[in-house]
């Protein structure tokens, strides 16, 4: 009879720590997640290359795309792409980029990697992230701190940073797009141009000098007519004598 009784709490502790364990497992948040990392992640580092992976938490759709929120320091025009699953393609936002395109096969991860002109100083780097699948389904990982800890566990992938090397110095920042170069009305309305001083000097002095040949021409045919005339009595003159 004790044998029994015994036998019973046994099963009955067993029973409990099975259900207990169930609980706990049903309550706990779910694994998936999305992870960033890079060799030599330092503050200040030029042209990082910064890996991420994408675990999915769908059985019945894929991924289609993550669009990432970029942390500051990181302007959308200092990550160029490097890499990604077939067919998608990298846009860049007004608070960070995306990359997608086709889904990915149910139950796989996606993984891409992009590069940095440079780290910020700082001593970690949250990359918040909304992923995406072919239902329309959206995973938010964009928890930090005290909050990732709690409600669905979705925490934003983090990226721990070593000190900057020694002599590492913050670069310019990327230029931005140059302004439109379209003419206004002003640049586009023909002003009179006023000719420069020198440019209508000479202008007067070639007037001159035509001025100055037309004028020597003219009294060089005077003289020609003068001298015609001239010539033309003395010989009528001559002629009238001889015949007298």
């Amino acid at each position: 009879m004790f044998l029994n009784s015994g036998s019973r709490a046994v099963r009955l502790s067993g029973l409990t720590v099975l259900v207990l364990a169930a609980s706990v497992a049903l309550a706990a948040p779910a694994s998936a997640h999305v992870e960033v990392e890079a060799a030599g992640a330092s503050a200040l580092a030029e042209n990082v290359t910064l890996n991420f992976s994408a675990e999915t938490e769908s059985d019945k759709a894929g991924i289609t795309e993550l669009e990432v929120i970029l942390p500051e320091g990181i302007a959308p025009a200092d990550v160029s792409y490097e890499n990604g699953p077939k067919g998608w393609k990298f846009a860049a936002t007004d608070r960070g980029y995306t990359v997608g395109g086709p889904a990915i096969a149910t139950g796989e991860d996606a993984a891409y990697a992009v590069t940095v002109r440079q780290l910020p100083e700082a001593e970690s780097l949250a990359f918040k992230t909304l992923q995406t699948y072919s239902d329309d389904r959206v995973d938010r990982w964009i928890e930090l701190g005290e909050h990732a800890d709690g409600g669905h566990g979705n925490s934003a992938p983090v990226l721990e940073l070593e000190p900057a090397e020694p002599g590492a110095e913050l670069v310019s920042p990327s230029p931005s797009p140059s302004p439109s170069s379209s003419p206004t009305a002003e640049t586009t309305t023909a002003a009179p141009s006023t000719p420069a001083a020198g440019d209508e000097g000479e202008k007067e002095e070639k007037k001159n000098e035509d001025d100055g040949s037309s004028t020597g021409l003219i009294v060089a045919l005077v003289v020609v007519v003068v001298a015609l005339a001239a010539g033309g009595f003395w010989w009528f003159r001559r002629r009238g004598t001889s015949a007298s």
